[in-house]
C-alpha cells in the first residue's frame, strides 16, 4: 500500500478543481479522524444536518453546531446555551423521555442572536418534540427547519394492569374480580398495540324461597350479565355488538356483588347484590317470590326475575328481568304462575341470562329456571346466570332444575331446587357464577331452606403484547 503524507493539495492552476480518485473508487475515513468544514459542502446531502451526541443529557449545557442532543428532562427543566451563530450552523433537539410538557426545555439566545426572528428564549414543552435548527442571518439568526413528534412514527404499546386474579392465554391478560378491588391502569397503551379491554360483569343472583308445610315458592332470578364482543375469544350472544371499552391510566373501582340469601320456613327471600366495573353495572338477580298466602307471591325484578310463587290457586306473574334496562338486555322474566285454578303447589322458575324461566304447568311440574350464558372471556367456556328452578311440593310435584348458568351440580349447570319433601334444601348459586337459588318446599308441616344465589364476577381482558 502506498502512502503520500502532505500538508496542502492545491489545484494546478489558479481557481482550479482538484478531483480525489475515479468514478468508482473508495475513500476510507479511519476511526478517530475529524474532518472539518470551514467553507461550502456540495454534494454531501442538504445543508443542516446535524450528528447526534447519544450521551442523554440530563442537565443544563451549551450546545455545539453540528450536533444533535437527547435531553431528558425527567428530574426537571433544562437549558441549553446555542452557540455563536454562523450561517449553516445548525443544532437539533430531541425530548428523550416524553417530558417536554411536563418540564420543559428553555432555549438560551447566544449575545444577540436571535431565534426566529425574536430577541427572547425560545421554549419546547411539546411531549416528544424534536427540532432542528439552523443559522441563517442576523436578521432571522435561528430557524426551525424541519420538526416532528414520535406520535407521528409511533412504536405499539399495550394496555398495562394490576388488580384481581392475573392469567393469561396467549397474547392476552385476564383480571378476574371474585371481591371487591380496583384494575389500576399504569398504560392506556396506543392503537399500534392495544387501547381498549373487553369486560363481563355479573351480579349476584337473587336467593330462592324456602315454603312451609304444602306450599311452593319460586325460584331466584339470575344476575345481571353484560359483556363485550371480545377480541380473541368466543363471547356469549349477549355480548355481540357491545364494544371494547378505552382505558386511561388510572384507577377504576370494582364491585362484586354477593348472592341473595334463601329463605328458611316462609321467611322472606333476599335479593342478589350489583356488581360493577369500569362504569358498566349487572343488577342484582330479583328473590324469590313467596309461597300464596305467606306473602305476595308475584315475582321480584331484578337483572333476571324470580320465580312466581305457588300455593293457594291464581295468576301470577313473574319478576321481569333486565331491570333497569340496559341494551343489550342484562336478563331475562322469570316464570309465571299461569293458572287459575289448581294444582296449587306450583311455582315458576327464575329467569336466566339468556332465557325465561319456565311458568308453573297444569300438570304437576313447577317451573323450570331460564337458561344463563356461556362464554370464553376467562380462555375456557363457562356458563353463568343460570335462573333458580321453582320448589313443588313432594312427594305430590317435583321440585324442578335450573339450566345451565353457573356450573353446579344439577345437571349440566343451574341453581335448581332438590327438595325432597321434608326438611329439604334447595340447590344454591355456584360462587362467582351468578346463578339463583333454587327454591324449597316443606312436607307435612316441616320447613326447608331456599338456595343463596351465587356470588357474582367481573373479569376484564386485554391484549398485552
Amino acid at each position: 500500500m502506498s502512502e503520500i503524507k502532505v500538508n496542502k493539495i492545491s489545484p494546478r492552476t489558479a481557481c482550479g478543481t482538484t478531483t480525489l480518485g475515479d468514478s468508482g473508487d473508495t475513500f476510507t475515513i479511519p476511526a478517530g479522524v475529524t474532518i472539518t468544514n470551514s467553507g461550502t459542502a456540495a454534494g454531501f446531502g442538504a445543508t443542516g444536518a446535524a450528528s447526534w451526541d447519544t450521551t442523554v443529557k440530563t442537565t443544563g449545557f451549551t450546545a455545539v453546531s453540528g450536533v444533535g442532543y437527547f435531553v431528558n428532562t425527567t428530574a426537571g427543566a433544562i437549558s441549553v446555551n446555542l452557540p455563536a451563530g454562523t450561517a449553516g450552523d445548525v443544532v437539533a433537539i430531541k425530548d428523550y423521555a416524553n417530558t417536554f410538557d411536563t418540564y420543559a426545555v428553555t432555549l438560551v439566545q447566544n449575545g444577540s442572536d436571535k431565534i426566529g426572528g425574536s430577541a427572547v428564549n425560545a421554549t419546547l414543552l411539546v411531549e416528544g418534540l424534536a427540532v432542528t435548527l439552523v443559522f441563517i442571518d442576523a436578521t432571522q439568526g435561528w430557524l426551525v427547519t424541519d420538526s416532528g413528534l414520535q406520535s407521528e412514527s409511533p412504536t405499539a404499546r399495550y394496555v398495562t394492569a394490576t388488580g384481581g386474579t392475573i392469567t393469561t392465554s396467549g397474547d392476552y391478560k385476564i383480571h378476574s374480580f371474585t371481591g371487591p378491588g380496583t384494575l389500576s391502569v399504569s398504560s392506556a397503551g396506543n392503537a399500534s398495540g392495544s387501547n381498549t379491554v373487553d369486560y363481563m360483569v355479573v351480579a349476584g343472583g337473587g336467593g330462592g324461597f324456602g315454603a312451609n308445610g304444602a306450599n311452593s315458592g319460586g325460584g331466584g332470578g339470575a344476575g345481571g350479565f353484560r359483556e363485550t364482543t371480545g377480541c380473541g375469544y368466543t363471547s356469549s350472544p349477549l355480548g355481540a355488538g357491545v364494544p371494547s371499552l378505552p382505558v386511561s391510566a388510572t384507577g377504576y373501582p370494582i364491585v362484586v356483588g354477593g348472592g341473595g340469601a334463601g329463605s328458611v320456613c316462609n321467611a322472606t327471600a333476599s335479593t342478589g347484590s350489583n356488581s360493577s366495573g369500569l362504569s358498566i353495572t349487572s343488577a342484582g338477580g330479583g328473590a324469590g317470590a313467596p309461597s300464596q298466602p305467606q306473602g305476595p307471591a308475584v315475582g321480584n325484578d331484578g337483572g333476571s326475575g324470580s320465580g312466581a310463587g305457588g300455593g293457594a290457586p291464581g295468576v301470577r306473574a313473574g319478576g321481569a328481568g333486565n331491570t333497569p334496562p340496559v341494551s343489550p338486555s342484562q336478563g331475562s322474566n322469570g316464570g309465571a304462575r299461569p293458572s287459575p285454578t289448581g294444582p296449587d303447589h306450583q311455582s315458576g322458575g327464575g329467569g336466566g341470562a339468556t332465557a325465561v324461566g319456565t311458568a308453573a304447568c297444569a300438570s304437576p311440574l313447577s317451573g323450570v329456571g331460564g337458561t344463563g350464558a356461556t362464554t370464553s372471556i376467562i380462555a375456557s367456556p363457562t356458563a353463568y346466570a343460570g335462573g333458580g328452578g321453582g320448589s313443588g311440593y313432594t312427594p305430590q310435584f317435583p321440585a324442578a332444575p335450573g339450566l345451565v348458568g353457573n356450573g353446579s351440580s344439577c345437571g349440566t349447570g343451574g341453581s335448581g331446587a332438590v327438595s325432597s319433601g321434608g326438611g329439604g334444601t334447595a340447590e344454591a348459586g355456584t360462587t362467582n357464577r351468578g346463578g339463583g337459588g333454587g327454591a324449597a318446599s316443606g312436607n307435612s308441616g316441616s320447613g326447608d331452606t331456599g338456595g343463596a344465589g351465587g356470588s357474582g364476577i367481573v373479569v376484564i381482558r386485554y391484549k398485552f403484547q
